[in-house]
């Protein structure tokens, strides 16, 4: 496989981001990441906050200026604050919205022009409940169901000069479940997939040939209790 070139991921510093930050350096690319945290060391990196959209366009033009351009963007961060609708406040709610669609949004918006310079690609992250809702998760439905129409019409719109996949991963083993009432964590034994056997997907989108596009991709356990 082809090097997958200069990559810059969201999230870089733990769960899917950090997998996919390691399986890009083992390809032979680059990897480049934007998070509040830091991450694996020698890996260049801008600290943001996605809830302020000017910041996290300035970090990836840093981060581009700096790599040289960009191949690829993968946006792997994200956020939940289950619970029902009228007893999560405002602020968490909308922090979920803001993260994981205007947070990708804004990542995907600064690193176009460097995109279509390179012919690049984009991997955005939805979820099963992108496209499955299910009770006391309206932020992340409605924050992953966004993604889905964003990512179907930045297709559309850019079809011939970037490449564009939407991955819709089911529930992986990392921290993401960690800070939830129990009630929202997954029961002992629930059958997660590895956030490895994830990031190789996303390999595999990028390593595509020009002009043949994995549109779609659903990557969850054989087990996993949100898909179908």
């Amino acid at each position: 496989m082809d090097s997958p070139g200069k990559v810059l991921i969201t999230g870089g510093a733990s769960g899917l981001g950090a997998a996919t930050v390691d399986a890009v350096a083992k390809a032979g690319g680059k990897p480049l990441v934007l998070d509040k945290d830091s991450p694996t060391a020698g890996v260049p990196y801008v600290p943001v906050d996605l809830t302020d959209t000017e910041a996290t366009e300035r970090g990836v033009a840093e981060l581009a200026e700096t790599a040289g351009g960009l191949d690829a963007v993968f946006t792997a961060a994200g956020i939940d604050t289950p619970g029902k609708f009228d007893q999560v406040s405002t602020q968490d709610w909308e922090r979920v919205v803001k993260v994981n669609l205007f947070g990708t949004t804004a990542v995907v918006r600064a690193a176009l022009p460097y995109l279509k310079r390179s012919h690049g690609q984009v991997v955005t992250v939805s979820s099963t409940l992108g496209i499955k809702a299910v009770p006391d998760a309206t932020a992340y439905c409605a924050s992953k169901w966004g993604v889905v129409g964003f990512t179907r019409a930045l297709a559309a719109e850019t079809a011939g000069e970037i490449g564009v996949t939407m991955l819709v991963p089911g529930g992986m083993h990392t921290a993401f479940f960690d800070s939830r009432d129990e009630q929202y964590k997954p029961p002992p034994g629930a059958k997660l997939n590895h956030p490895e056997n994830v990031a190789a997907a996303v390999l595999f989108a990028l390593s595509q040939p020009a002009g043949c596009e994995v549109r779609e991709l659903v990557v969850a356990h054989a087990e996993e209790g949100s898909w179908p």
